[in-house]
């Protein structure tokens, strides 16, 4: 074995490390993958994916390339181990690669156009002595599908106020009610969180803090409260059991939260670029040439 001091590289992924904390980013992975492409020189986008954008298979649509279409999905999925503003984007256009058209390829040429406006954007892991503090934010977009109704999820965790995990996906099964949409995605952060809480445990850290699961949906936290069985609940019954047993057993506990400040909104919608700014900072975002918060991060 050799030593070769501090990671800086692997596998495309750059570590920094600074009196702020560490920092994640694929600044050459982004630049490489825009200068193969022919984009080096585009004009560049402040969100990812246009506001309001429903994608669906039309049945005149033009068709495009569609092993092109696969191999930019493929190398832009890899770049989303450091990028979460990418997530929901990539779950759209992800769900075309058997049949992509041109509608699909263009929003996956402003997904590019997004990275030209800053490629070195990553993750910002900061110092911080409460390691043992599980937050989790969990949002659905309630029959968002065009093609089949089937709803969104999405969440973000955070270990010591610090990003951890994040996933947007569709959901396996089609849901009646936004309540039931917003119950299905409470359950699949709680289990995220429930890992994550385990694996600090093997890690040394026994944590006694709840986790805090933040959900939007008053009538979704509503029914994990109430261990009365409705007929709006007959549908996610074991989620419901599931997450009750959590909050009777004091792990997880369920604080209010504000629409506008529910962060997992982006993980599920095509929202505007001044709301999408607004949260990628708060999810502790930051390109490695920008100012921040405590002045200009060096390295």
């Amino acid at each position: 074995m050799k030593d070769l001091g501090p990671l800086k590289y692997f596998l495309g992924i750059e570590v920094s490390r600074s009196s702020e904390g560490i920092f994640l980013s694929q600044r050459k992975y982004a630049l490489d993958l825009l200068q193969e492409t022919g984009m080096s020189g585009c004009q560049p986008v402040n969100t990812p994916i246009e506001e309001g954008l429903k994608l669906c298979v039309e049945p005149n649509q033009v068709s495009t390339d569609k092993g092109r279409y696969q191999r930019l999905v493929g190398r832009l999925m890899y770049l989303a181990h450091t990028r979460p503003d990418l997530a929901y984007a990539l779950s759209v256009v992800s769900q075309y690669m058997h049949n992509p058209g041109e509608q699909h390829m263009n929003a996956v040429m402003r997904i590019l156009r997004y990275l030209k406006n800053a490629p070195g954007k990553g993750i910002l892991f900061a110092k911080n002595v409460n390691h043992q503090s599980i937050e989790v934010y969990t949002d659905a977009d309630w029959a968002g599908a065009v093609d089949d109704r089937r709803s969104t999820s999405g969440y973000f965790t955070f270990v010591g106020g610090n990003l951890v995990t994040w996933k947007s996906k569709k959901q396996n099964v089609i849901a009646r009610s936004s309540a039931e949409a917003e119950f299905r995605g409470m359950a699949l952060g709680l289990c995220e969180t429930l890992w994550l809480r385990l694996l600090l445990q093997d890690l040394g850290y026994l944590s006694r803090q709840p986790i805090r699961l933040f959900c939007d949906n008053k009538a979704a936290c509503d029914i994990a409260h109430n261990p009365v069985q409705h007929d709006r609940t007959k549908h996610v019954e074991v989620d419901r059991f599931f997450i009750k047993e959590k909050l009777d057993d004091k792990i997880v506990e369920l604080p209010k939260i504000r629409s506008e400040d529910q962060l997992a909104d982006i993980l599920t919608k095509a929202v505007s670029s001044q709301v999408f700014s607004k949260f990628l900072d708060k999810l502790g975002m930051c390109d490695i040439y920008a100012p921040t918060r405590g002045g200009v991060l060096r390295y």
